[in-house]
């Protein structure tokens, strides 16, 4: 019997889930297929309509969370007068929002990622599609107002931006901070050098040549969270007097 779009995404959603409770307490390999269908009273064969392997089924996780996050985001009042900072900014923490009831799943699922270096490094990184487009348009919503600098690198910096979002995680993820506060902290200062920076327009150059030594040295800083808010509160005084 074939069963509608609607009841499709439920199932969708249903197997994610269950997958998410399994895994956590079982862990990864000891988790199977077999044993999430039932979980979720699907047919063993059926899972499989929705999800080819476990692998999938993690990085559907993400995709599903930045979906469902640029939804939540795209409820604000007001959000078309909101500047580039704030909409990234809130962007970031509706995504940490839908992560934190999963915040154990997560960190067993972003160890599985860390496993998988060209994973990291592509566009098969999970949910990259999703948050790289929805930077985009927020760059380009900028640039129409004039808050950012003309660029021909936009495609290049919302792919950039989508990776940051993968190395916050990994920050998140070890923050011990009440509250995550040092998260917090390090997101806002971040944000506020990349748009003090795109306003200054003195990486139109250098974006494309230096993105990959960016990414890598970002998401190196980031997990091991030595000394990176002294350095973004150094480099934000250096970029506050460009351009005045």
């Amino acid at each position: 019997m074939r069963i509608s779009k609607s009841q499709t995404e439920k199932n969708r959603r249903l197997v994610i889930q269950t997958a998410v409770d399994l895994m956590t307490s079982q862990g990864f390999e000891g988790t199977t297929m077999k044993q999430i269908a039932r979980a979720a009273e699907l047919g063993d064969a059926t899972i499989y309509k929705y999800f080819p392997s476990k692998e999938k089924l993690v990085l559907a996780y993400f995709e599903q969370a930045a979906t469902d996050a640029l939804a939540q985001i795209g409820k604000t009042k007001g959000l078309a007068s909101f500047t580039l900072q704030e909409r990234m900014q809130l962007l970031i923490d509706a995504l940490l929002e839908q992560f934190l009831a999963d915040r154990e799943f997560v960190a067993l699922a972003h160890k599985l990622v860390a496993g998988a270096p060209l994973l990291l490094m592509g566009d098969e990184l999970p949910g990259k599609q999703v948050l790289k487009q929805a930077f985009a348009e927020m760059l380009e919503q900028a640039e129409s107002k004039g808050e950012i600098a003309a660029c021909g690198f936009q495609p290049s910096l919302a792919a950039l931006l989508a990776d940051g979002v993968y190395a916050i995680t990994a920050y998140w993820l070890r923050d011990e901070s009440d509250e995550f506060a040092n998260t917090t902290q390090m997101v806002d200062l971040s944000l506020n050098l990349l748009v003090l920076t795109l306003h200054s327009g003195i990486i139109n150059k250098a974006l494309d040549l230096g993105g990959f030594l960016l990414r890598s040295q970002l998401t190196r800083l980031l997990r091991d969270g030595n000394g990176l808010l002294d350095l973004l509160k150094l480099a934000r005084m250096g970029l506050s007097g460009v351009g005045k």
